[in-house]
C-alpha cells in the first residue's frame, strides 16, 4: 500500500485520482492544486508517490518535480498530463519524473503507471503511456 500525494488544480481530476487510488488500494494523505502547495505538502506529508499535474497556475509540475526533488530524491513522481504536451513530459522526466499519463485518467492508466513504477523502480528506465507512442 502506498501513500499518495494528489496534484492538479481541477477538482475533478482530483477527486477521480482519489477514488482510483482507494480502489487500487493505497491512501490519499493529501492533494494540493498548485506546484508551491505540492512542494509544501511534500516536505510535511513524505508521500510515496505523487500524481503531478503538469499545467497548474503560480508554478508549473515540471519545476515542482525538480524543486521536490532537491530535497526528496526517492519520491516516485507521475505526471498527468494532456496530448500535445511531449516536449513538457520530457523535461519533467528528465527532472525526474518516473513516468507519465495521458488525460483522460483511467484507474487502468494509473495502475499500469503505478505497476510500471514499483515493478522496475530500481532500473534507470522512463515507463510510458502506450497512447502517447504511435
Amino acid at each position: 500500500m502506498l501513500n499518495i500525494l494528489v496534484v492538479d488544480d481541477s477538482l475533478i481530476i482530483r477527486k477521480n485520482l482519489k477514488k482510483y487510488i482507494a480502489s487500487l488500494g493505497h491512501n490519499v494523505i493529501g492533494e494540493a492544486k498548485t506546484g508551491a502547495q505540492a512542494i509544501e505538502a511534500c516536505k510535511t506529508l513524505k508521500p510515496d508517490l505523487i500524481t503531478m499535474d503538469i499545467t497548474m497556475p503560480d508554478m508549473d509540475g515540471i519545476a515542482a518535480v525538480e524543486k521536490i526533488k532537491e530535497f526528496d530524491d526517492n519520491v516516485n513522481i507521475v505526471m498527468i498530463t494532456s496530448h500535445g504536451q511531449e516536449e513538457m513530459i520530457v523535461s519533467s522526466l528528465k527532472m525526474g519524473a518516473k513516468g507519465y499519463i495521458l488525460k483522460p485518467v483511467s484507474e487502468e492508466k494509473l495502475a499500469n503507471a503505478i505497476e510500471s513504477i514499483y515493478s522496475e523502480e530500481d532500473k534507470e528506465a522512463d515507463h510510458f503511456d502506450d497512447d502517447l507512442i504511435d
